[in-house]
């Protein structure tokens, strides 16, 4: 079974005549933009009109920028040293830079407009696209002058997004020099850093020292593009009248800091349960001190669930069908339609990812399967994303675009269904296994995203006076997962590279990427609980919920579902589900 996608429903190549063709739509379509608010932003007359005009032509430009963007970047992150990648994908950012003046303008001239209400309800388009509209004219507070704002973009492509790039160029590069019975071997980083579930004791210590030892290699490097991303974050942030980076990401993700600081709020009460499953996992493992990092995903489990890709395919599919017809069938033509790049190798890029590609209807979704059952819940994950993705296809693409922490439900509700149905087959050493990793992954988003959102906190405070240095960065790691983890873990066996293998520091656009994962999870636990009260009734509602999270604040998406995020309760609510199975795993 093929293990590699195909993305020849983009392009077939970057010759290709459509790619080339394409190309020159999009510049067209950039100096069409550009013409048309030079001419139509001078004045408030026809304004229902324009609006329209900016609409159709702002869609049209996504679909070709969706387009040309997704097959240079989705070319690269399987291909690292793909030069014509590279190249189109640069070409593409710096010529998106383009319509900087344009957005800018019509945010302006939007924001001035008189009776928008009477304008609304003029239009069928407009009244379609009211929150997208509405979310511009509230974003204008915060917008720089027209002249800033082209600067910014322009000089994020060299600063940023460059910085970005060579992270993940030095990353998706580093071969990890280690000895796998008595042979010296260099293998990919995401090979080795799977090594972590292994059953034997000694390939999860070896990968863990070996992997710490060749982030020696690239230490300098990706210190130097942290301190570059995130200091150009503090000053456009700063510039633009943000309170701090994380307000900033607040106010994007459409969350506000009373539902974060409630969920935060909960995340730390739980983190004693957590605890004593690490140290009941320490114990049987052997371990007096707390668990050592690199036993973090050992199994400890007797069974060793292995699967096959084309096994995996079945088992998602098949138990996505628990759920519903229309996910099974989903997963199942994205495995026929080889929409999925699951084959690990070398100059891939680590850990996985779902790219919904809106203009053709389609997904892709990159992991780094080596046939643990984690690796079948990543695929399950990440088929979440995709679903969801599905759910917004008839929406525009202007309606379709949703935040971070509602990102992440479809895949963990996802997950949830894989690994709950798998537990009513399995055999008692199955379902051992299955509950330990779902406990596993359940403490990383909450216990080790804990830690992250400690470390980015603690990086952004100190980035304001100076750039760190690779000792600094680690002792703030060290320092986090210290916090976070407690005696559960061997503090003599931390991670303190975990800045580097994480890809999520390194976008300048999404900063706190970690606190989403822990809305998902939770809000997805709470979600899960209400379709085994409810059943099949639940399935349309949960559909309808997902094709409308690009269109909507995050609290009035939960509220359809009778959900109060401002609410500890809802939280613990969710929590008490994982410490449930917590006190499961430590009975058994």
């Amino acid at each position: 079974m093929n293990m590699r996608w195909s993305l020849e429903e983009l392009y077939t190549s970057f010759e290709s005549d459509k790619f080339i063709e394409d190309v020159a739509k999009y510049d067209k379509c950039i100096n069409n933009l550009r013409k048309w608010a030079s001419d139509n932003l001078k004045d408030v007359n026809r304004a229902a009109e324009k609006i329209e005009e900016y609409i159709k032509m702002k869609s049209e430009f996504y679909s070709l920028y969706v387009k040309l963007s997704d097959y240079s970047e989705l070319t690269l992150s399987v291909d690292a040293k793909n030069e014509k990648a590279a190249a189109a994908s640069e070409e593409v950012d710096n010529k998106f830079t383009e319509l900087t003046e344009v957005d800018v303008n019509f945010e302006k001239w939007l924001a001035a407009l008189g009776d928008f209400e009477e304008i609304l309800n003029s239009s069928d388009i407009i009244k379609e696209h009211e929150f997208y509209l509405k979310e511009l004219m509230e974003r204008n507070k915060y917008l720089l002058s027209e002249k800033e704002e082209i600067v910014v973009a322009k000089m994020m492509n060299t600063g940023s997004n460059a910085w970005s790039k060579l992270q993940n160029t030095v990353t998706s590069n580093l071969l990890v020099d280690i000895a796998i019975k008595d042979e010296e071997k260099k293998l990919p980083l995401p090979v080795v850093r799977n090594m972590a579930y292994s059953n034997d004791a000694e390939t999860r210590k070896t990968a863990y020292e070996a992997e710490l030892k060749a982030y020696k290699k690239i230490e300098e490097a990706s210190a130097a593009a942290l301190n570059g991303i995130k200091g150009e974050v503090i000053t456009v942030s700063k510039l633009r009248g943000y309170e701090s980076p994380l307000e900033e990401t607040l106010i994007k993700s459409r969350l506000d800091r009373e539902t974060l600081e409630a969920m935060v709020t909960a995340m730390k009460e739980s983190l004693p349960s957590f605890r004593k499953f690490y140290l009941k996992k320490a114990e049987k493992l052997g371990h007096k001190n707390g668990l050592p990092f690199y036993d973090l995903f050992a199994p400890t489990g007797e069974s060793d669930m292995r699967f096959t890709y084309e096994e995996a395919r079945d088992f998602v599919v098949k138990n996505f069908r628990t759920f519903s017809n229309k996910l099974a069938d989903f997963a199942d033509n994205a495995f026929e339609k080889r929409w999925i790049d699951a084959e690990t190798r070398e100059g891939k890029r680590g850990g996985a990812f779902c790219s919904n590609i809106h203009p053709i209807g389609e997904s892709r979704i990159m992991s780094n399967f080596t046939g643990s059952f984690s690796d079948v819940a990543t695929l399950a994950h990440e088929l979440g994303h995709g679903y969801h993705g599905s759910c917004l296809m008839e929406e525009s693409y202007l309606n379709s675009r949703y935040t971070m922490p509602i990102a992440e439900t479809a895949s963990i509700f996802c997950e949830t269904i894989v690994k709950n149905a798998a537990l009513k087959n399995a055999s008692k050493e199955e379902a051992y296994t299955i509950l330990e990793g779902d406990i596993s992954d359940s403490a990383q988003v909450i216990v080790d995203i804990y830690s992250r959102y400690l470390f980015e906190t603690e990086l952004f405070k100190r980035r304001e006076k100076a750039s760190l240095s690779v000792n600094e960065l680690k002792e703030i790691m060290l320092k986090a997962q210290k916090e976070a983890y407690g005696e559960g873990l061997d503090e003599n066996y931390l991670h303190p590279y975990m800045w580097v293998c994480k890809p999520h520091y390194y976008y300048a656009g999404q900063n706190f990427y970690n606190f989403p994962y822990a809305f998902g999870l939770l809000f997805s636990k709470g979600l899960y609980a209400e379709y085994l009260r409810r059943g099949e009734s639940f399935v349309d509602d949960y559909d309808k919920l997902l094709s409308v999270t690009g269109k909507n604040k995050i609290a009035d998406v939960t509220a359809l579902m009778d959900v109060d995020i401002h609410s500890v309760d809802f939280w613990r609510s969710s929590l008490k589900l994982i410490e449930k199975d917590i006190e499961k795993f430590i009975n058994l």
